[in-house]
């Protein structure tokens, strides 16, 4: 059984080295249409001079139908004369031609000797050089293939050659003696040529493999100068390189590009409390994250620490900036698996474009950390362009920083206040307090810029303590049924002792804490969870009222309202800007206001500004409101008389007849 296992071996066409095979069956593609057309010329020739003396099925169903088989294979050819093939594949591919050279062998030869004893000898000589011609071509075309360029060999000598050799005729037979020397030599040069295309394809292996060993050290030298080890992205070094090469380019071509720092918020976290150990795997997942993102032209590297750079080799218009940093900034927002925890970080992006932020490279990455800075400050986990106007914010805050620093908060910080209404009674319930800063050099100072600078400095401690002072110290000159509404950053409730500050300072200013409530913005919630639940609860417990302020503008206010101690909440303006014209907005305020009446909570509608909005909200259930439609925030020494006339008014109301 031996010779059936050699057979099948041989009939495999397979020869064991797969690079080998690979390479064959790539260099037999480009003979593929000259094999096919080969087969079709010659056939077509032989099967028109037989039309007339050969039976039909003979001259033409037969021929027809090689014909198409051969016109199958080359559109099949293709279609796929672009792929590259695997391993696997290749064998396959290999079998598959070894038994489809067989079977095409077997046909043609077949058909040349049933169509043989038809017509003149003329005719005869004709099928006799169709074979010899058709398998002189057709072998060169299998050159490359060893087993199936011989099993044709084979075949058609052994089957033709032997038919001729049968026939009788002196001449036939002379033909099949000079077909079989022919098919011998045929095999020689195949066994030759064989050899040579392995020794040349083995030759290119070996230089292959030693250009890749000397690309690896090379590699390796430049991994060890260039690549940050943790990440595996580039390092500082490396980034300042390709920064100032990609510049020398812009300014001969005229073109531009791209930089952006990235900044990792909350990494500080990670590593305080799950150790370095862990933010280094944090650091290695950023690399990995920052890799999986495609963009031509695109380069990340790692700074230093939680910071990252970028580079866009090509200018991009601001709008595709955006999107290439919100996906730069969505990827890094993803939880992070820390020590069997999960970590929630985001990254911000500050971008810069070269010329247009700076002629420089020192310039354009000063440019980019200052959008950076600008997106830390305002705009987290979100991508920043820069402008000019951040220059100047830069500068504006460096200023505001500086005389905040050295302000004589007593003297120069100062309250006004904007009433809260009872729609039903159409008299004030309260007054929310409203801090206000003027400075002897800047003016006044917007709240929302010296708050913010105050928060980021842990400045905010000593203004709340005056303004909170100043405030109950108004308060203590009020009737007695008006609450203060006294707002509170992320700072002043961070531990237990600040909020202990708080309870210190309403106790001692003589006011009854029931009438003091704090409102707390959820963005100061998810600073610590759990600290602002600790130090809300101490204030609840002292007897001050607690209200969430802006309702609606973060993810997961629902859940807040569930696990913290809350009074009141307050519906932000965003909603009520457009209550009047959007149906939306109406069937919010309306669920916000259900939920409150559900859970035993005050609802406060603030922004109102037109009356038409005051008599939709109304209609919607709402009763405490607050916005300009009603009163603009005023100084502390206008509120006594503008409660006297209030209270008034409400009063002339009620006994209207």
């Amino acid at each position: 059984m031996g010779w059936l296992a050699r057979l099948k071996k041989m009939l495999s066409g397979v020869e064991g080295d797969r690079e080998l095979l690979r390479a064959q069956l790539h260099a037999f593609s480009r003979q593929i249409p000259l094999l096919y057309f080969i087969l079709l010329v010659n056939t077509a020739a032989v099967a028109a001079t037989h039309l007339s003396s050969a039976p039909p099925w003979l001259s033409m169903y037969v021929p027809g139908t090689l014909g198409v088989l051969c016109l199958y294979r080359c559109v099949r050819w293709w279609r796929a004369r672009n792929r590259t093939l695997t391993a696997a594949q290749a064998e396959r591919e290999m079998r598959s031609l070894t038994w489809i050279v067989s079977l095409f062998g077997i046909a043609f030869s077949t058909w040349s000797v049933l169509l043989f004893p038809y017509g003149t000898a003329y005719q005869q000589a004709q099928v006799a050089f169709y074979m010899a011609t058709t398998l002189v071509g057709s072998v060169f075309c299998l050159i490359h293939l060893r087993v199936p360029a011989m099993l044709l060999l084979c075949i058609v000598i052994l089957s033709f050659a032997g038919f001729l050799a049968s026939s009788g005729s002196p001449v036939f037979f002379a033909m099949a003696i000079d077909m079989t020397l022919v098919g011998v030599a045929l095999a020689v040069v195949i066994q030759i040529y064989w050899r040579t295309f392995a020794d040349a394809i083995n030759a290119q292996r070996e230089l292959q493999a030693s250009q890749q060993n000397t690309q690896s050290l090379s590699d390796d030298n430049y991994r060890l100068a260039n690549l940050d080890s943790l990440t595996g992205l580039p390092n500082r070094r490396s980034f300042f390189s390709s920064l100032r090469a990609i510049s020398e380019q812009a300014l001969e071509t005229g073109g531009g590009f791209n930089v952006g720092l990235i900044d990792l918020d909350g990494f500080k976290q990670v590593n305080d409390i799950y150790g370095h150990a862990s933010g280094d795997l944090v650091l290695q997942e950023v690399g990995t994250r920052l890799l999986s993102i495609s963009e031509t032209g695109l380069m990340f590297a790692r700074l230093g620490g939680d910071e990252f750079g970028a580079i866009v080799r090509h200018r991009l218009s601001n709008e595709a900036l955006v999107e290439l940093g919100q996906r730069i900034c969505d990827a890094l927002s993803r939880p992070y698996q820390v020590a069997d925890n999960v970590a929630e970080l985001s990254g911000t992006i500050g971008w810069a474009a070269f010329p247009e932020a700076g002629s420089t490279v020192a310039q354009v990455f000063e440019r980019a950390d200052a959008a950076l800075y600008v997106g830390k400050e305002n705009r987290r986990g979100m991508p920043v362009i820069f402008s000019t106007e951040h220059e100047t914010r830069m500068r504006r805050l460096s200023l505001v920083t500086q005389e905040l620093r050295h302000a004589d908060l007593e003297a120069e910080l100062f309250l006004e206040f904007q009433p809260i209404y009872d729609l039903l009674t159409r008299r004030p319930i309260g007054l929310e307090a409203l801090g206000r800063w003027h400075n002897a050099r800047l003016g006044m100072v917007r709240p929302e810029e010296f708050i913010r600078i105050a928060e980021r400095t842990e400045l905010i401690l000593g203004i709340t303590d005056v303004l909170l002072r100043q405030a109950l110290a108004e308060v203590a000159q009020w009737p007695a049924d008006l609450y203060l509404s006294f707002n509170l950053s992320a700072i002043d409730i961070s531990t237990s002792a600040r909020a202990r500050r708080l309870i210190d300072i309403v106790e001692a200013s003589g006011v009854s804490p029931h009438r003091v409530t704090f409102e707390i913005t959820e963005t100061a919630l998810t600073r610590d969870f759990e600290q602002a639940h600790s130090a809300m609860t101490m204030l609840k417990q002292a007897g001050c009222r607690m209200s969430l302020d802006d309702f609606g503008t973060g993810y997961s206010s629902l859940s807040y309202v569930h696990r913290l101690p809350f009074d009141a909440i307050k519906i932000d303006r965003s909603f009520v800007s457009d209550v009047d014209t959007n149906s939306a907005s109406k069937k919010i305020i309306k669920s916000v206001i259900d939920l409150c009446r559900n859970l035993g909570l005050e609802c406060v509608v603030e922004g109102l500004e037109t009356p038409l909005q005051a008599q939709v909200v109304k209609a919607l259930g709402a009763r405490a409101v607050q916005g300009y439609l009603f009163s603009l925030p005023m100084r502390a020494s206008a509120v006594g008389t503008f409660l006297w006339t209030a209270l008034a008014q409400s009063h002339a109301v009620e006994t209207q007849p």
